[in-house]
C-alpha cells in the first residue's frame, strides 16, 4: 500500500472519530470511562506501585528495582557511565560512522530520538512536585540517581543493537522483546521458554505505556498549560481540547507515517531546539537571581542530609529524588533501547556508549536546571497537588519575568510533541512483536495512537492515565530480570571493544579521520 494512501486514510479515520469527541465529553463519556477502569486500573497499580515503609516513608519496591540495578551496572562495568563518557561523545559526533554499516540512523539521530521519549513534561512538572515535597535536597540525589542510571542505559542499548532484527529491505526492529527472546534462549536452551515470556510480558506493558504516558498525558498537560496562558477558564480554546488534539494528531501523523528515519529527521532538530529554549530560559532566571545562587547549592547540598521538616527526613528527601530522575530519564525501564537499536553501527557498545548522554542530560542537566529555578525563586511549596507541577513550574519563571510562562509553554508543547513521537515507534515496535510486521499492523497501530492523541487533549481520564503510567514502569520488571542473565554478554562486547578502542584499531570516518 503506498504510503501516500495511508497517510490520507489515517487522517480521514482520526479526523472522523475526533468529530464525535465534543459530544462524546458532554456527554460525560469519559466520567464514565473513568468509573468503568478505575477498579482494574487501580488494582494494576497496586501491583506495581507495591511499597514498602522506611523511616516511616512508603518506597515502592519497582524504583529499588531500578536503582539497585543501576548501582550494580556501574560496579560491574567498573564505572563505564565516566570511563566511556569521552569516547561516548566521539561517537555521538560522528567521528566513528560507518556509512556501510547496518541500521537505518545515525548515533545522533538515535540519541536524538531517545531522549525525546523521556525529556518531556516529567522534567518540568514533576521536579517541581520533587523539590517542593522532598525540599532542595532532592535535587542532589537525583543527580546521583541519574548518573548511576547511565549504567543502566549502557546495558539495555548494548542489547538492543546485539540482538536485533536486520530485514533485507534495510529496516531493523530492535528493543527487549528481542534480547529477552533470543538472547536468554542463546545463554541457556531452558531459559528459551522464560525469555518469550518475558518479552510477551514487556511488549504488552509498551504498548500500553505508548497509549497514556507516551501520548494521551503528555497532550492533555500540553493543553492544559496553552489554556492557562491564553486566560484559563475564559481562554476560547477552553473547551476546544479535541481541536488542539487533532492538530497535534496530524502533525505527529505526518511524521510517524515515515517511520524511524522520518522520526529521527524530526527529532534531531527539535531536541537541541527544545532543549535550547528550556536551558536558556532557566539559565537567564538563575543569572537574574546570581546572588541566590551559592545559597541555593548550599540548600541543595546540606538538604540532602539534613532534611527538616521534610516528611521521613533524610529517606524521605532521598526518596523524592530518586523518584524523579527514575521516572524521568527511564534508565531500566527498556523503552529507549528500541530508538537505540536503529542506530548505523556494526559494533553493539557503540551505542551503549551513545546512551551514557541519555540520562545525563535529561536528569543531570534538564531536570537540576528546573529544580534551581524553583529552589532560587522559592516557589517550592510542600503542600503542592501533585497534579499542578507544570503550574508551580510556570510560577517560578514568571516570578522573574512576566511573559516568561508563554516560552514555557512553547517548551511545553514541544516537549510533548517530541515524547509523543518516539513513543509511536516504541508501541509500534512492541506491536509488531507481538502481531507481526506488516503494512496492516503497522497502519492499525499508529490509527490507534493518532486517536489517543485526541482523547487525551479532549477528555479527563485519570484512571486510564494511570493504569498507562503502572504500564511503563511494569516494564522494568522483565527488563532488568532479563538483563541479569545477560550481563556476561555485554562484558564480552565491552571488553572485546574497548581493547580495540585502546590499541587504536578503530577506523574513523569524515571530518574526524582527516583530523587524525
Amino acid at each position: 500500500m503506498p504510503r501516500k494512501l495511508i497517510g490520507h486514510c489515517i487522517a480521514l479515520a482520526v479526523t472522523l472519530l475526533t468529530l464525535s469527541l465534543p459530544v462524546m465529553a458532554n456527554d460525560g463519556i469519559d466520567t464514565r470511562i473513568n468509573e468503568a477502569v478505575k477498579p482494574f486500573a487501580d488494582t494494576v497499580a497496586t501491583l506495581v506501585f507495591v511499597s514498602f515503609p522506611v523511616a516511616g516513608v512508603q518506597i515502592p519496591f519497582v524504583l529499588v528495582w531500578l536503582i539497585f540495578a543501576a548501582t550494580l551496572f556501574t560496579f560491574y562495568f567498573r564505572f563505564i557511565n565516566f570511563r566511556a563518557f569521552r569516547h561516548g561523545f566521539q561517537l555521538v559526533r560522528g567521528d566513528y560512522n560507518d556509512p556501510t554499516s547496518a541500521g537505518e540512523v545515525t548515533h545522533f539521530q538515535a540519541l536524538a530520538t531517545a531522549l525525546s521519549g523521556t525529556v518531556g513534561l516529567g522534567n518540568i512538572a514533576g521536579v517541581a512536585v520533587a523539590v517542593s515535597l522532598g525540599g532542595p535536597g532532592a535535587t542532589f540525589w537525583m543527580i546521583l540517581a541519574g548518573l548511576l542510571g547511565m549504567s543502566s542505559k549502557f546495558v539495555e542499548c548494548t542489547l538492543g543493537v546485539k540482538y536485533r532484527n536486520e530485514y533485507t529491505d534495510g529496516t531493523v526492529s530492535g528493543g527487549p522483546m528481542y534480547y529477552l527472546s533470543k538472547g536468554l534462549a542463546e545463554r541457556s536452551p531452558k531459559l528459551k521458554t522464560l525469555g518469550k515470556v518475558l518479552a510477551v510480558l514487556f511488549a504488552v506493558f509498551c504498548i500500553g505505556g505508548s497509549f497514556g504516558g507516551g501520548n494521551m498525558f503528555q497532550a492533555n498537560q500540553s493543553f492544559v498549560q496553552l489554556v492557562s496562558v491564553t486566560g484559563g477558564e475564559s481562554s476560547w480554546l477552553a473547551d476546544k481540547g479535541w481541536l488542539f488534539g487533532l492538530v497535534i494528531a496530524v502533525l505527529v501523523g505526518l511524521v510517524v507515517i515515515g517511520g524511524i528515519q522520518s522520526i529521527a529527521k524530526v527529532t534531531s532538530k527539535i531536541v537541541p531546539l527544545m532543549a535550547v529554549i528550556y536551558v536558556t530560559a532557566g539559565l537567564v532566571i538563575v543569572f537574574m537571581n546570581l546572588a541566590e545562587v551559592p545559597t541555593a547549592f548550599m540548600a541543595i547540598f546540606t538538604g540532602a542530609f539534613s532534611a527538616e521538616g521534610i516528611s521521613g527526613g533524610v529517606i524521605g528527601v532521598l526518596f523524592q529524588g530518586f523518584k524523579r530522575a527514575s521516572f524521568s530519564n527511564e534508565a531500566g525501564i527498556g523503552s529507549a533501547a528500541i530508538a537505540h537499536s536503529a542506530v548505523k553501527t556494526n559494533r553493539p557498545v557503540t551505542e551503549g556508549f551513545v546512551a551514557l548522554y541519555e540520562p545525563f542530560v535529561d536528569t543531570v542537566v534538564v531536570c537540576t536546571i528546573t529544580a534551581l529555578v524553583i529552589v532560587i525563586t522559592g516557589t517550592w511549596n510542600p503542600s503542592v497537588d501533585p497534579s499542578q507541577g507544570v503550574a508551580l513550574t510556570s510560577m517560578a519563571f514568571e516570578s522573574s519575568i512576566s511573559w516568561f510562562p508563554w516560552v514555557l509553554t512553547v517548551a511545553v508543547v514541544l516537549f510533548a510533541f517530541s515524547t509523543m513521537i518516539s513513543w509511536s515507534y516504541y508501541g509500534l515496535k512492541a506491536w509488531t512483536y507481538l502481531f507481526g510486521e506488516s503494512m496492516i499492523t503497522d497502519v492499525v497501530y499508529k490509527l490507534l495512537f493518532l486517536f489517543f492523541i485526541v482523547v487525551g487533549s479532549s477528555m479527563q481520564l485519570g484512571s486510564v492515565i494511570d493504569f498507562s503510567d503502572a504500564m511503563i514502569f511494569a516494564m522494568a520488571f522483565p527488563n532488568i530480570l532479563g538483563i541479569y542473565f545477560l550481563l556476561p554478554v555485554v562484558k564480552k562486547e565491552l571488553d572485546e571493544y574497548w581493547a580495540d578502542y585502546k590499541a587504536g584499531k578503530l577506523k574513523k570516518f569524515g571530518k574526524a579521520a582527516n583530523r587524525a
